[in-house]
């Protein structure tokens, strides 16, 4: 079975498209295509909602990778399946969407201003955070707060390139999270560049540019193994969502 096409690669602002059903299975639906993005790199899968052909809606709770690292899966809450062959609309959770992308754009900024490699993250609708390889405590909350909020305000624009795998190699300072590497057989890597400020790959969905943000605050700084701290943000001012 061919992979789905990727629309939130092609354009992270698309919030609906069409698609026809390929597999229904215990662990959730497949698509031929998806605006949703799928569980991984540290970021949250998305919610949505399945417009059946008869008109029914069928809550998303989550989206995911199977297995072979291939295929998205549709976790549904609730029970009216669609059949195989069956034209659906696929929609994203749009406002839960944008907070994730907002919150990863961020990371690659905050990444910028800490010169240490990153050992994880994890990006939520409501806070995100990264770990760096640092054995000393260097970070001061206050000081990142306020260079973060200069960069967000900065109105800088972020891009999406793609490179082949033997030019990431030409460049490995490229790879700042400690152990990541492109799927095997990968023939595209997919590049996020905020120009003068981070150019590393990256297959998670991001703003098109850093005032699209909005002012964040570091919340926590933590040690959490000798050699490993972090730091986590949220955003300043804002409510939180519900809980999926």
């Amino acid at each position: 079975m061919p992979a789905p096409r990727k629309r939130f690669d092609e354009d992270p602002y698309l919030e609906r498209c069409d698609a026809t059903v390929v597999a229904v299975g215990p662990d959730g639906i497949e698509l031929d295509e998806t605006v949703c993005y799928a569980r991984s790199g540290g970021q949250a899968g998305d919610s949505g909602t399945l417009t059946l052909a008869d008109g029914r809606v069928l809550a998303l709770a989550d989206t995911l990778y199977a297995d072979d690292r291939q295929r998205i899966l549709h976790v549904p809450d609730g029970d009216a399946l669609p059949q195989v062959g069956e034209r659906v609309s696929v929609a994203v959770d749009w406002p839960r969407r944008h907070r994730l992308m907002r919150l990863h754009t961020c990371l690659h900024l905050l990444g910028s201003l800490v010169p240490a490699p990153v050992t994880g993250c994890n990006i939520s609708p409501d806070s995100a955070r990264i770990d760096f390889d640092l054995p000393e405590s260097t970070l001061d909350k206050a000081d990142l707060t306020e260079r973060l909020n200069a960069l967000i305000g900065s109105d800088l624009g972020v891009s999406i390139n793609c490179i082949t795998p033997e030019q990431l190699a030409a460049e490995p300072d490229l790879v700042r999270t400690v152990g990541a590497a492109p799927p095997a057989g990968t023939s595209s890597i997919r590049i996020v560049e905020i120009p003068g400020v981070d150019r590393q790959p990256c297959g998670g969905t991001h703003v098109a540019n850093t005032g699209e943000i909005g002012a964040v605050v570091v919340t926590k700084i933590e040690k959490k193994s000798r050699s490993n701290r972090r730091v986590v943000v949220n955003f300043a001012g804002e409510p939180n969502l519900p809980r999926v």
